[in-house]
Parts: C-alpha cells; sequence; structure tokens
C-alpha cells in the first residue's frame, strides 16, 4: 500500500513539474517573442529614416540586446533547473534576472547613434506637430475674439516701449526744468 501512494506521489510530482517547465518554456518563448518583435519594429523604423552607417549601428545594438535577453533566458533556464533539483531558489531572483537583462537590453539600444537620431526625429515631429497645433489654436482664439499669449506678449512689449519713452521724456522736462 506504501507503494502505491509513494507512485501517485511521484507521478503528481512529476505532472506538476511537467506543467511547470512547460509554463516556464511557454513565458520564455513569450518573453523572447516579444523582445524580437520590438527589436524587428525598431529596426524597421530605423531604416526609414537613417543612413547606411547609422543602421549598421542600430543593428549591432539590438544584437547586443538580444544578447542580454539570451543570457537572461540562459540564467533564468539554469535557476529553474537548479529548482527542480531541489535548490532553494526565491521567485524575485527571476524577476530580478528579467528586470536585469530589460534594463542591459534597453541600454545597448538606447546608446546607439541611431536610437539619438530616431529620439531627434520623433522629438523634432512632435515640435512640429505642437507648433501647428499651437497655430491653430491662435487662429481659433483670434476668429472668437480672445486674447492670446502672443497678443498678451505683444500688449506687455508695448507697455514695456512705452514705459521706456515716459521715463525719457520726464528726464528731458527735468532737464528743462533744471535750465530755467
Amino acid at each position: 500500500m506504501t507503494n502505491d501512494a509513494s507512485d501517485t506521489f511521484d507521478g503528481q510530482m512529476d505532472q506538476f513539474l511537467e506543467r511547470m517547465t512547460e509554463t516556464y518554456m511557454n513565458a520564455l518563448d513569450r518573453n523572447l517573442d516579444a523582445q524580437s518583435a520590438f527589436l524587428e519594429s525598431w529596426m524597421d523604423s530605423m531604416e526609414d529614416s537613417l543612413s547606411e552607417e547609422r543602421i549598421q549601428e542600430g543593428y549591432e545594438g539590438s544584437m547586443r540586446a538580444y544578447e542580454a535577453w539570451m543570457d537572461a533566458a540562459e540564467t533564468s533556464f539554469e535557476r529553474m533547473g537548479s529548482a527542480m533539483q531541489g535548490e532553494d531558489v526565491e521567485p524575485e531572483e527571476f524577476r530580478d534576472i528579467w528586470l536585469s537583462s530589460a534594463n542591459e537590453a534597453f541600454k545597448e539600444m538606447m546608446t546607439t547613434t541611431a536610437f539619438a537620431a530616431a529620439t531627434g526625429q520623433t522629438v523634432e515631429e512632435a515640435m512640429d506637430m505642437r507648433q501647428t497645433i499651437d497655430e491653430a489654436s491662435e487662429e481659433t482664439l483670434h476668429a472668437l475674439n480672445f486674447a492670446t499669449v502672443g497678443d498678451v506678449r505683444e500688449v506687455g512689449e508695448r507697455l514695456v516701449e512705452l514705459e521706456r519713452r515716459q521715463h525719457s521724456i520726464e528726464q528731458k522736462l527735468d532737464q528743462l526744468i533744471d535750465q530755467q
């Protein structure tokens, strides 16, 4: 009877470990697929606006990032094996492995001139869009007879000029009074 209970427990443990391994491998596959999709979309966006040299550097940066992810996958897989062999492995260790590799991978991508150029282009496009929106807002406010930031600035500049002229006139008047 003890043998049957032991066999049942071993069978359940085997099933549990099999499900755990399968779940882990599925999560690893999804993670690697997501990273590949990120790198592919990043490279596609780079190709549209960068020189051949920057594209090559961006590709090299993406390969270094991919290596960081693969190192994390290998380390994570090794730690999973250690856990299956009975070693006490904290779940936070897996989180730390992936967070560390994410930091490393993004650092590899963000330190390339390709990334800087793409970011610069994106910022430039955003600034152009903002200017267009600001101009449209000013036109709309003018059409509704509201004062805009530009109007307030213009009034402020005119006021400063009037104060400067008034001060100049007061000085000349004081000089005339002193001469009499």
